[in-house]
């Protein structure tokens, strides 16, 4: 008989499994409801085994209002929630109860003198760090970072690079009347966290890229330490240039010399490398005090990594790349990434550096094969 874990691992849903209702433990499985709540959503199968064998209630009935009873008085404020039995393939009764995701985060599990947001990280729930719970803050509110606003106003910093960009790209002479449309500062001209990002001058210090190219496969160095190393602050576009530049120079471009022409073959497609970057700064956490976007390459990868995990607390190595939809970290940026064509809006990212990359190695053999 196929068990319930099986079908469950292969829709990839958020669910977790229960013997029985556990009375005296309630905070064993109310943590759950809560991290449920504050990510996606997901749902409890009680009567189930860890293997996800059903092995069924003694009393549906009886545990359905205890569970009701106990979401109610333990979690606050109280999610949205469903109760289903379901008769089993072995005639067992099962009860699933369904957590949807909250739109008025954060939902804490309150009881013993304690109020703590739990969220989902993989198949554990955890206690939010502050930077979460500041975030599902955010998202209760329908905030997010980038659009709250700070102690600036717009005449405080100059936008160099951030014009120049438009007027390059766009054939756009910016005026403050476009910062307030793209959401760079309020009306009244007091500047949003986007607009300290997007100023040259930019004093959010955690707003930086660290670039190193390390002398060998690892962080322990070679011969030497470190090839070469840069630290990138101010604005954000001049940080994915420059981010971008670094990359370039300190990739290998190898070549073959063809019969009436050279075949180059960079050690990584110069698209997926910007895309990468650009995703990088774009959806970072930047109310993670005390990091910074970093590029680190080796003799054999490159590696760029952002803070803050997926928005919606699940695991990236857990997603399926094709399903992973668009949500926007910094909605503001993004946008303004979008008006420059440095990125789409469509959850492509992931798909495009990941083709681009085969294309370019598809490319190289394609030219080389048909040559030989």
């Amino acid at each position: 008989m196929t068990t319930l874990k099986e079908l469950l691992i292969a829709e990839a849903t958020e669910y977790d499994f229960k013997s029985e209702l556990e009375i005296k433990r309630p905070k064993s499985w109310l943590k759950t409801v809560s991290a449920f709540a504050n990510g996606m959503g997901g749902s409890f199968y009680f009567g189930v085994d860890d293997d996800g064998k059903p092995i069924g209630l003694a009393d549906v009935k009886a545990t359905t209002e205890q569970i009701s009873k106990l979401v109610q008085a333990r979690i606050s404020p109280l999610p949205e929630f469903n109760l289903k039995p379901h008769r089993v393939e072995n005639g067992e009764t099962i009860l699933v109860l369904q957590v949807l995701r909250g739109d008025t985060p954060p939902y804490y599990y309150v009881a013993d003198g304690n109020t703590i947001a739990y969220v989902r990280i993989g198949d554990e729930s955890v206690p939010a760090t502050p930077p979460q719970l500041s975030e599902l803050a955010r998202r209760g509110k329908n905030l997010t970072f980038d659009s709250m606003p700070t102690e600036y106003k717009v005449s405080d910093l100059t936008y160099t690079a951030f014009d120049a960009a438009f007027k390059r790209i766009r054939k756009l002479v910016l005026t403050e009347k476009d910062y307030v449309s793209f959401g760079i500062c309020k009306p009244d001209g007091i500047l949003t966290y986007a607009g300290l990002m997007f100023s040259d001058e930019c004093p959010l210090l955690q707003s930086r890229v660290f670039c190193t190219h390390w002398d060998g496969l690892d962080k322990s160095g070679g011969v030497d330490d470190a090839v070469d190393d840069k630290e990138f602050e101010g604005d954000i576009i001049s940080q994915l240039m420059s981010s971008h530049e670094f990359i370039k120079m300190n990739s290998k471009v190898r070549w073959k010399k063809m019969s009436d022409h050279r075949v180059n073959k960079p050690d990584y497609a110069d698209r997926a490398v910007f895309e990468c970057l650009a995703n990088a700064l774009m959806h970072r956490d930047y109310s993670v005090i005390g990091s910074e976007v970093h590029v680190d390459m080796f003799d054999d990868r490159l590696e760029i990594y952002s803070p803050g995990g997926m928005p919606d607390g699940t695991l990236i190595q857990e997603r399926d790349i094709e399903e992973v939809p668009s949500t926007r970290r910094n909605p503001i940026i993004s946008e303004v990434f979008h008006r420059l064509d440095f990125v789409e809006r469509r959850g492509s990212g992931l798909k495009k550096i990941q083709n681009e990359t085969n294309l370019s190695q598809a490319s190289w053999n394609l030219r080389e094969n048909t040559e030989t």
